[in-house]
Parts: structure tokens; sequence; C-alpha cells
């Protein structure tokens, strides 16, 4: 049964439409299971109703015409409960319900299960048969695997439009994702294929397969060139055994075996860029499957020359279009800043990406603009997406794709909301963040990047709440050096002074890689990341702490922050190397002033340890991010779980209240710098808290200010007192909502659904 269920998975995925896949599937289920009948039956969630989408052995013309409330009939009550149903005599149940348009009446035994994907009901895929039948446990197995696998096919359909609703105008489907960056857009999909990513080729059918051929010969000519050059270049800098490796390359491009292979797909359908992806891929999964070490070492030779002779044969096909629509929507399978880049920022509205994760680079670039972004759609197939009509929000993580006349509408009065919103409240910005009964609640930014105006938010702030150092680190192509970085922190310092800069030390691993020190690890966020990094490479940490050093001379505001503390340990030797580098610029005749240090608070065991690191540090910054994450077991950049991470959660608000508590009893500062810092409500739980600054992204500012100067500190105290009661996170989002209309201050909040 095994191979059969890998043979019809290995079918429906390879199948050119969904309807083909369909009709592919509910054959080959029956002829498995040796049964009578199979069929399929589309959930639609605007009428909660099923209609039968796909049958083999019920009438044809029943196809759209049944259509079953949910918990109706045998299918309804499937797509209701959730789980399999399994009746040697289904007409016997009270729930059965007969359709003469089907001709079922001749069937007894039935056995149906629902498919469902993210948690959402897709819709039910049902046996039946003739004679009376209790399907066995490895029928039932085989039919629940089958709907499971069916659930990614049905949903790469209903978001791109291939299958459409029949019950819904246009087809609209809704896709979620991780947010990464907030807002809201509406605009065409454009979509971006990387250069050279043999994994993101699509399926095209060349118009001229001769032009194809020779565009493949031409790009295989110049990779020969290209490798011949860079041999030449290198000749005198590398051993004789690493120039071989060029040889080699040549030997391999100078086979007509590979080329041959290619053209022989070229001529069953395939343009050059598919057919060049289709035989590098095979090849490789061949080497990487031999014993022999050699012939595994070979797969990557073989994967970078597809590589390279792919960007070539791109060179004709851009990747990026040469013009872009007024409200374009980014759309790729992993979208880099550079491509950003290529995009007028007058025409950019929103960036959706199938990979990334809320802590990547182009989701803080992106933070930083404030364009709306959504990453991590994992399921979202992209060559049919191209120039489709979207929506996107960016504070829920949604993508609807060719919305309806009504989601339109309503996310227009919501953008133009927001946008009228923008407009009232820049004029207070320059005004004390400061609540009507006279506590002050410091509001610090979150900085890293070119992009941030300073001369604009320096008036706006009480300083940097965090300065993210390895941003400049991501954007090269090595390690910058100590002069490099003094120039790029001086700028930092001196554009915000006299106003406190508070810069951590450099934080990789777990998603934030860089591409000349790439961190492979099974688990990275439990792994090596943060200061295990730099204290088990002192020498990278060294020069950091002496360009900070340097870059503070007469200034005086710098602040050092050390990430990713587990234990004293760590911040002991930290210590140890910031005195040495001290120590170090005293003997070259430069003297500096040793800087205030702290260290982020974002694994849970240094929730207990807060008097043992209050001996050594002057301010504690809470990560609130990473500790929810850490904190919930969630990883947040995974969209399977991302619904799980909330950082309103009742047990991170209390070990947040209780940091708060430690640190006022310690007598030290205690600012928090993640997204929780950046909402209105969030951030009046924190001031009520007691944490003495707030950080966030420049765009979060003007509605955190609006609200701290709207609601009084006792009533945040009061709301804080209330919520701490709760035991549910969605008991705490509808009291905050509900309280925040109270105070008439729900238009500071993210539209709800």
């Amino acid at each position: 049964m095994l191979e059969v269920l890998r043979r019809v998975i290995q079918e429906v995925n390879g199948a050119r439409t969904l309807d083909a896949a369909l009709s592919t599937m509910v054959r080959r289920i029956r002829k498995a299971m040796q049964t009578d009948v199979c069929s399929f039956y589309l959930y639609d969630k605007e009428l909660e109703s099923l209609v039968l989408m796909e049958t083999i052995g019920l009438r044809t013309q029943a196809v759209g015409r049944v259509v079953l409330p949910l918990g109706e009939g045998l299918v309804g009550l499937v797509a209701k409960r959730s789980e399999p149903l399994n009746l040697e005599d289904a007409q016997t149940h009270p729930q059965f319900r007969y359709f003469e348009a089907t001709g079922e009446e001749r069937y007894s035994s039935f056995l149906g299960v629902p498919i469902i994907h993210q948690r959402h009901m897709l819709g039910v895929l049902v046996v039946q048969q003739a004679e009376k039948r209790r399907y066995d446990d490895e029928d039932e197995a085989f039919l629940v695997t089958m709907a499971a696998q069916l659930a990614g096919v049905l949903a790469h359909a209903l978001a791109t439009g291939n299958l459409l609703r029949p019950a819904l105008a246009g087809g609209q489907a809704m896709f979620k994702g991780v947010a990464a960056s907030p807002g809201m857009a509406m605009g065409e999909a454009v979509v971006i294929t990387p250069p050279a990513d043999l994994n993101s080729v699509p399926d095209l059918i060349p118009r001229d397969q001769d032009y194809e051929v020779a565009r493949l010969k031409e790009a295989i000519g110049k990779t020969r060139n290209e490798i011949r050059a860079a041999a030449e270049r290198l000749a005198s800098r590398i051993s004789a055994q690493e120039l071989a490796l060029f040889d080699v390359y040549q030997q391999m491009l100078g086979e007509a075996a590979l080329a041959d292979e290619v053209e022989k797909r070229i001529r069953e359908g395939q343009w050059a860029p598919g057919a060049l992806a289709d035989v590098v891929r095979r090849h490789v999964q061949y080497l990487e499957r031999v014993d022999d070490n050699y012939l595994r070492e070979r797969a990557a030779d073989i994967r970078d020359l597809g590589r390279r002779v792919l960007a070539h044969l791109q060179e004709d096909t851009p990747s990026t279009p040469e013009t872009y629509p007024d409200n374009a929507i980014l759309v790729g399978d992993e979208i880099s800043v550079a491509m950003l880049g290529e995009v007028p920022r007058e025409k950019l509205k929103g960036l959706v990406s199938v990979r990334g994760s809320s802590t990547s680079h182009v989701a803080i670039v992106a933070r930083a603009m404030g364009i709306p972004t959504v990453l991590g759609m994992m399921d979202l197939p992209l060559p049919r997406l191209g120039g489709a009509p979207v929506v996107l929000d960016g504070h829920r993580g949604r993508l609807f794709v060719r919305p309806a006349p009504e989601l339109t509408a309503r996310y227009e009065s919501l953008i133009a909301e927001e946008e009228a919103l923008s407009e009232l409240l820049e004029h207070e910005q320059d005004l004390p963040s400061a609540t009507p009964d006279g506590h002050t609640m410091p509001l610090m930014v979150n900085t890293g990047l070119a992009v941030d105006a300073t001369a604009l938010l320096k008036s706006r702030i009480g300083g940097v709440g965090l300065y993210r150092t390895e941003v400049p680190f991501m954007i090269t192509e090595r390690f910058p050096g100590e002069k490099e970085q003094t120039k790029l922190y001086r700028e930092q310092l001196e554009g915000f002074a006299p106003l406190p800069v508070v810069m951590r030390t450099l934080d990789i691993g777990g998603d934030k890689d860089l591409p000349y020190f790439p961190i492979e690890e099974a688990n990275p966020f439990l792994g090596w990341r943060g200061m295990r990094v730099t204290l088990d490479h002192p020498e990278v940490l060294m020069v950091q702490l002496r360009a900070m050093l340097k870059a503070s001379i007469d200034l005086d505001n710098l602040y050092v922050l050390f990430p990713m503390i587990t234990n004293v340990e760590e911040v002991d030797e930290a210590l140890r190397l910031l005195d040495r580098a001290i120590l170090e610029l005293g003997e070259e005749g430069i003297t500096v002033v040793r800087p205030k240090v702290g260290v982020m608070i974002e694994v849970p065991a240094t929730i207990y340890q807060m008097d043992a690191l209050a001996k050594r540090v002057d301010f504690f910054s809470v990560g609130s991010n990473d500790l929810t994450q850490y904190l919930l077991a969630v990883d947040r950049n995974n969209p399977r779980v991302s619904s799980l991470y909330d950082a309103l959660h009742p047990a991170l608000l209390g070990a947040l209240l209780e940091l708060a508590n430690d640190a006022t009893r310690l007598d030290k500062p205690i600012s928090l710098c993640g997204e929780l810092a950046g909402d209105p409500a969030g951030a009046l739980l924190l001031m009520a808290m007691g944490f003495t600054s707030l950080s966030m992204n420049a765009p979060s500012l003007p509605k955190v200010r609006a609200a701290i100067r709207r609601v009084p500190f006792s009533d945040a105290e009061q709301l804080l007192k209330e919520v701490m009661e709760l035991d549910t996170p969605a008991q705490v989002h509808t009291h905050l909502e509900g309280r925040m209309d109270e105070w008439q201050l729900s238009h500071l909040m993210p539209p709800r659904d």
C-alpha cells in the first residue's frame, strides 16, 4: 500500500492543472482501494457548505450541483466533526441524505475523511461500495494519508485561483504567513524569480525550440569562458590542487551528455531554463545518494555549474521586470534587499515571500521603510500569481488573491482610515511621551539601517534602544574591518548625540546568517547564536568592541548590550574582553571612557538570575520576541505554529511583570525592545509594569505615543491588574480591545476580523 500511496501522490503532484490532479486522484484511489466510488467535496467557508467537485462512480452531472450545508448528510457530518466516518450500511445512519442526481442509492458502505490544511477545513474525500463492506484500518489510514497530501495541493489551487469556489465570484482566496511588517496594501502581484535558483524555475512551453537550444549552447559557452577567466585570475593565488577543480568543471561542460540531455528535454516541450533545472536536479539527487565519496562531492560541482549556466540563460529573461505597476506587491520565493532596491519606492506597496522570517534582513528593512510585509507563505506557488489583484494585510499576516468587491471596499476604507490617522498624529510627534497624570514614558527607537532618518527622529525619541550592529555585517561579503565599523558606529553615535545609543554586539545565528559565515544546524534557535558565537570567536568581538569604543570618543553616549545571555560566566567573559579592549586602546594612546553595559533578557534562564546579573551590569534590555519564542516553545517564523506565538500570552505577561519588579528592586533600568513595545495596548501594560523605557521600530512611534498621552498612568495600572487575572491569550486580547474601545482608542489598534 505504501508503494501505491507514493505513486498516487507523485502523479497528483505532477499534474499540470488542479482538475487533472483531482481526476487522477479519485481514479487512482478507487483502483487502489478496489472500491466502486471515490468523490471529492470542496468546503465553501462563506456558505458553510460542501460542493461535489469530482467523482468517479457517481453520476458526473451531479458535479457542482450537489451542495451540503456543514453538518448535513454524512459528508457534512465528516466536515463538522473533522474526523473520519466509516459505515458498513450508510443508508441506515440517521444523518444519511439521498441526492437523486448522484445515483448513490446503489451504494451501502461509506468512508469519508476530512481534508484539513493548517487547521482550516478544505473538503472531504469519500469512498463508497455497493455491497456492505466495513473498510479496514489499512483502508482508513490510506485515505487519511491521501487527504493530508491533497491538503497542500488544494491550498495552492485556492491561493492562485486555479480552483474557483463555485459560490464565490472571482474565486477569492486567502493565504496566511508570518506578519513581518505592519500595514495594509492593495495592488498587483509582481512575481520575482531569483537569479540562478534551480528550485525556482517555472515550467514554460517554448515558442521556438531551436532558439531555446541555441540559448543553451551560448550559455554553456559563456560559462566555460567565465571559468577559464576565473582560473587564470586565481592561478597565482591558489594551490595546484585547488586549481584542478576548474579543470573538472571544464571537463563536465565539455562532456556532451549533460548538454544532450538538456536539449532532449527542450525537444520534449520544456524551455531551456526549466530543462536545465530538471536535468541538474536529477543528476544531483542521484549523486547525493551514492556511496562513493568522490561522486557525492561531484554533486555540488554539478549544482554549481547548473546555477552558472542558468544565470547566463536568465540574462535574456530578467528575474525582475523592466517596469513596475504603480501599486506593486512584490511576491517571490525569497526576496532579498537587493531585489527590494530595484523597485521604485513610490511604486512598492508591499512584500510577500514564500521563505523568510520576521527577523530576516528584508523584514528589518521593510519595517524601517514602513512597507507591509508577510513572509513564510510556504505553500504559495508563484508561477501563476503574476498580475493577479491582491490585498495584503501585514497586521495579521494575510494575502487575499483576487479579492471579492466587498473585501476590496472594506480594505480601501481601512487603508484610508490608517492614512488619515497618520496625518492626524503627525502634529504631536514632537510632544513629550507623558500620560495625562504626569508619568513620563521614554520612547526609544530600534535602528541599524541607513534608511533610518536620524534628523527627523532625534526630536521625537529618548534615544536608540537597540542598534543592530549585525545589519552592516549582513550586507557585506566579509567581516567589516575595525575602521569600517568605527565609521559606521561614529555616524550613529554622532547623529543621535547627546541621546543614549544602545549598541548590541553581533547577534547572528538562529535565522540570521551571514553569507560568508554560514551556520548550518538542525535546531539553530537552540544552537550557536548571539554571545555563544562571538565568545567562541573573540577576534570578531574584540574588533567590534574596539570600534565601538573608538567611535564613542568625546561623545560618551555609548551603551553596550550583550545578546543571548544564558549564564553569568558569559557576562564575565564578555566584560573581560571589553576591559581588555579599553586597555589595548590605552596602550595605543587612545583614552576612552568605559561605557555602561547591559544584557539582553531573552533566554528564560536569565529570569531567575537577575540578582547575579545585576552585580555585573548597569541595565537590562528584554528581547520580548525571543523570550516569547523560548517561553512558549514556538518558532515564530514557522507558519504552521505561528498562531501559537502570542506576546500577550498570560505566561509571558507574568514573566515580564516579574522582570520589571526585580529590576525595580535591584535599582536597575529595564527596557523592552521587542514587537510588544510597538503595540499601543502592549505599551500601556509595559508602562504599568514599571519598564523604564520602550524601544520600537520608527513607524510604531506615533500610535504608541498617542496611547500614552491619552491614558492616565492610574488607568494603565488598573488595566494591568485586570489583565493579570485572565487565563488565556484570547481573553487578554478581547479585554484590551474592550478597554481601548472605552477610551476611544480602538483606531490605534490593528484592524479586527
